[in-house]
């Protein structure tokens, strides 16, 4: 079952932009591990916030990514540009009127 993670990243103040120029690099092997959809956004009411979607193949596959050692150099690269404060949830995807 397809599996997805939404959540929210809070931002050191003034450096969001940073956090999605960051975040939305190509990066092959996430598609490689298993990423379907990996979407990142922003809200002009949450100037300190980055908003992300992903959508997996399933959770061990997103599990998995964790580990890879191009997600934990990005993680690491990240880290000087977050608050601290994350927010979110994930949920194993029943269906969908857009796929079969």
């Amino acid at each position: 079952m397809t599996y997805a993670n939404v959540g929210t990243l809070g931002t050191a103040p003034g450096r969001r932009d940073e956090l999605v120029a960051h975040l939305t690099r190509r990066s092959p092997e996430l598609a490689a591990a298993g990423c379907l959809l990996y979407e990142v956004g922003t809200h002009d009411d949450h100037p300190d916030t980055v908003f992300v979607a992903e959508l997996w193949t399933s959770a061990a596959a997103h599990r998995d990514s964790l580990e890879l050692p191009a997600v934990q150099e990005s993680i690491a690269a990240a880290r000087p540009l977050l608050s601290g404060e994350f927010g979110g949830f994930d949920f194993t995807v029943a269906g969908s009127p857009l796929r079969g």
